[in-house]
Formats: structure tokens, C-alpha cells, sequence
């Protein structure tokens, strides 16, 4: 592929027009607060790519062509990236669903700690520059936050709304 090619990282839906799936995509972009559907057919994407990867191993293991580190190095990296949770092994990954990606995404971390009322004002503070992770701006709501980096999102220090008492901030936090 030559340089300055544009590549899409996502696969558009077959049938484009399919109610069940639609209306099931419009709860999922509520729920999460993404954009448009694009974010979720990457999201869609990136589980895809997941599943494909331990069936290729599950298939190298049943012939006995692999040793059975790769597994263990692909459940390791997914348990690090919050995917997997401890414990779990790689026949897990085929029944991950893209709640469980979308769920690591920066944007929802963020609301899920409190620090917005809605999954979009989570969003809007993402983009706007006001949360930090490990103590580095990050404005990319689709971020994907590690199990270790999760307790280091907060606002950041010289943001307005690191004042406990804005008007903006979530009831009840910190």
C-alpha cells in the first residue's frame, strides 16, 4: 500500500438496512455517547479482529503447531487493555461482546468515574482538553485506557473544573 493511502479501520454492516441492527446501534450510541456509528463499527471491528486471532490460535493448538506462550501473550495483552479480566483464558475471548471494548474507551472510563453527568458531557470533556491520564492530556475520546492507567484518569490540574464546586461537575464526586 503506498504512503498517504486512506485506510478505513472498520467494516460497514452488509444489509445496510436491517431495523433490528439499527435500533440495536442507536442504543449502543446512546448508551456510550459516541458520535456516530463509525466509533462503533471500529469498536465492532477491533472485537472481530480479537476473535479471529484466538481461533487462529486455538486451531495452531489443536494441530500442535504452537507453543503455548502465544495464547498466554494475547490473553496477557487483552487483560492489560481491560478486554479480558483476570482468570479468564483465551476461549473467553469468543464470547466477548462490544460492550466489553467500548467499555475501555477513555469516554466512558471518564463517566464511568464520575467525572461527567452524561456519557457526551464525558466526551465533550475528553475533547475539550479537561482529563488527564497518567497525568498526560489525552482529548481522544476513543482512547483505549489500561487496566493499570484506569485510577489515574481525573481532571486536569489547571482545568476549571478540577474545582470540586463548578457548576458543571457530576453530584457527589471526589
Amino acid at each position: 500500500m503506498a504512503l498517504g493511502q486512506n485506510t478505513k479501520f472498520y467494516e460497514t454492516p452488509n444489509h445496510p438496512y436491517q431495523g433490528e441492527r439499527i435500533s440495536e446501534e442507536r442504543s449502543l450510541l446512546d448508551r456510550y455517547g459516541l458520535q456516530n456509528k463509525e466509533e462503533l463499527w471500529r469498536a465492532q471491528s477491533k472485537l472481530r479482529g480479537y476473535r479471529r486471532e484466538a481461533r487462529n490460535i486455538l486451531a495452531q493448538r489443536a494441530q500442535g503447531d504452537t507453543e503455548a506462550t502465544e495464547g498466554e501473550e494475547f490473553v496477557t495483552a487483552l487483560q492489560r487493555i481491560g478486554v479480558l479480566d483476570e482468570g479468564d483464558e483465551l476461549d473467553d475471548v469468543l464470547l466477548l461482546d462490544v460492550t466489553d471494548v467500548l467499555e475501555r474507551r477513555l469516554q466512558t472510563v471518564a463517566y464511568r468515574k464520575g467525572l461527567g453527568n452524561t456519557p457526551n458531557q464525558a466526551r465533550q470533556f475528553v475533547v475539550h482538553g479537561h482529563v488527564t491520564v497518567d497525568g498526560q492530556r489525552v482529548q481522544a475520546p476513543s482512547y483505549k485506557v489500561e487496566v493499570a492507567e484506569e485510577s489515574t484518569v481525573q481532571f486536569e490540574e489547571n482545568s476549571p473544573l478540577s474545582d470540586e464546586l463548578h457548576p458543571e461537575r457530576a453530584e457527589g464526586n471526589e
